[in-house]
């Protein structure tokens, strides 16, 4: 109970930090991404019509989280303030993260199974986590229920001893599938995949090599298919009508989201996947978005540790041919491939890799206590070293700590002042159905609710083809029934803005946004009289 008032308050003192610097910075509350704007967009309109729309009477499969849609959606149908749901949301994730990293924690280090709090306050005060838990995304929904599926299937796995090999868990004669309660155990390991899945497509990495190591357990071929087809056949379920959907919006099994980010970022698929892979590795282990000198959080001091415990990890289930220690590692560096593969972006304090920070936290730790703590001896050389280790990353988290809450104020501060600002000019300056042409949906569609063009293509697939052309997209806007043209900082359209067919009728003048070196947004009436 203790360690839970511990990890608790602090999750609360950090989350309180957060919201209460954004407030006091920028006067209100709201989100840092846009993107959180469109998660809105689709819950309100999920609660109001009782389907998957992004504008009322048109179908859409733009939702990359129908699992945190339907979430935010039950606070519409409940009444409850959107802000304050939504925050609760991100908070009680974080919390669930922290609970099942402390699970998982048990598992894997036995011998540091009291300091299994560490962890979990560890995690509730990382800055990237709480950036996270209070932007309005399902990043630490997918985190949470990632670790709570790693714990469960290090459950079903005998976890061999970190020297000897020898089995600790029972025979190995036992197959999991022989009673009743294994099977509970891989339904349930498999109902959770299809959720993790509903939360982000990329969950797919972590429900493969859950599905892998299932294989690798011993018995003969007929159990091991009879557990993978426990877990796999009960993952399908909540995912048929999600993909059912998404082939009967856009004829593909996968929202228009990845093919969408996929395109508009293509240029930088031509560089060498090496590198692409080295630089957002390095940014998720703690290092900063561009160039390799400093870092950008405070577990990238844990690397030391981390190369260690994933050192240990790697001989035990070596010694052992299975995957269970290293599973959570696998899982963190597979997703980080598939984004150096397919969207190797790292904007936005590289918010697609936060999903799996977790994990390079929870080793690197583990390996920093297992090489300085859990020592015999040593004399005052590694009592000095112990200090020295212990004050330098309490210093540097709480240091973080603060810069964290002082960014996130100023991405929701820009959010509010370009974004949302237009979305409410746009309500009380333009007819109801006007057609609006713009790269930025989130506050747009929620504030204005009007018929949108979305020239990033999340609900209007069929610019995407067009992408990686601006003048291909300003001749689509052109050639559109669109009325208006709202342009995006970094995203100006001047092939449309400066053409005959355009005129200025609003821009924010947000300074904040200017001061980092990027355009305001304005809207443009086009073939205005």
């Amino acid at each position: 109970m203790r360690r839970w008032v511990i990890v608790g308050g602090a999750c609360l003192v950090g989350l309180g930090l957060f919201l209460g610097v954004s407030a006091q910075a920028g006067g209100q509350l709201g989100f840092p991404l846009d993107d959180a704007w469109i998660h809105q967009t689709y819950a309100r309109n999920l609660a109001r019509y009782g389907r998957f729309e992004y504008i009322p009477g048109v179908s859409s499969a733009g939702s990359t989280s129908p699992l945190w849609t339907m979430l935010l959606a039950l606070g519409y149908w409940l009444g409850i303030p959107y802000l304050f749901w939504t925050y609760l949301l991100g908070g009680l994730s974080l919390l669930w993260l922290a609970g099942a990293a402390m699970a998982a924690w048990r598992q894997l280090w036995p011998a540091l199974a009291a300091k299994d709090w560490l962890a979990g306050l560890t995690l509730v005060l990382m800055w990237p986590l709480l950036w996270a838990a209070t932007s309005g995304m399902e990043t630490l929904l997918f985190a949470a229920l990632g670790m709570q599926l790693v714990t469960l299937y290090l459950k079903e796995q005998r976890l061999g001893a970190w020297e000897t090999g020898q089995s600790l868990n029972f025979p190995i004669s036992q197959s999991p599938i022989s009673n009743l309660q294994s099977l509970q155990s891989l339904i349930l390991l498999g109902f959770l995949s299809g959720l993790l899945i509903l939360t982000r497509p990329e969950g797919v990495v972590l429900v493969a090599l859950v599905l892998f190591g299932l294989i690798m357990q011993p018995g003969d071929w007929r159990a091991r298919g009879k557990r993978v087809l426990a877990v796999a056949g009960t993952a399908v379920l909540p995912l048929l009508p999600y993909f059912l959907f998404n082939y009967w919006a856009n004829g593909s099994l996968w929202p228009n989201t990845m093919a969408a980010k996929q395109t508009e970022y293509a240029i930088l698929l031509e560089q060498f996947i090496g590198w692409r892979l080295a630089q957002l590795l390095w940014l998720s282990l703690g290092g900063p978005a561009d160039g390799w000198q400093g870092m950008s959080s405070a577990h990238l001091l844990l690397l030391p540790g981390l190369l260690f415990a994933g050192w240990q990890a790697l001989r035990s289930d070596w010694a052992n041919r299975q995957l269970a220690r290293t599973l959570p590692l696998w899982w963190a560096g597979g997703h980080v491939l598939l984004y150096a593969w397919k969207l190797p972006v790292t904007y936005q304090h590289g918010r697609y890799l936060l999903g799996v920070l977790p994990v390079w936290i929870l080793y690197g730790l583990a390996g920093w206590l297992l090489l300085l703590f859990m020592r015999q001896g040593g004399g005052r050389g590694l009592w000095l070293a112990q200090k020295v280790a212990q004050f330098t990353f309490v210093f540097v988290l709480l240091f973080f700590l603060l810069q964290g809450a002082v960014a996130y104020a100023t991405d929701v501060a820009i959010i509010e002042g370009e974004m949302v600002a237009v979305g409410r000019w746009l309500a009380e300056n333009t007819p109801p159905e006007a057609v609006i042409a713009t790269h930025d949906i989130g506050a747009i569609g929620y504030f204005a609710e009007r018929p949108l063009r979305d020239l990033a293509g999340l609900i209007t697939p069929e610019i995407i083809p067009l992408l990686a052309d601006e003048t291909a997209v300003s001749a689509y806007v052109l050639d559109s029934d669109a009325d208006y043209l709202v342009t995006a900082p970094g995203w100006q359209y001047t092939a449309v803005t400066e053409s005959d067919h355009a005129t200025l009728r609003f821009t924010t003048e947000f300074p904040l946004t200017r001061q980092q070196g990027i355009n305001n947004m304005a809207v443009y009436q086009l073939r205005a009289p």
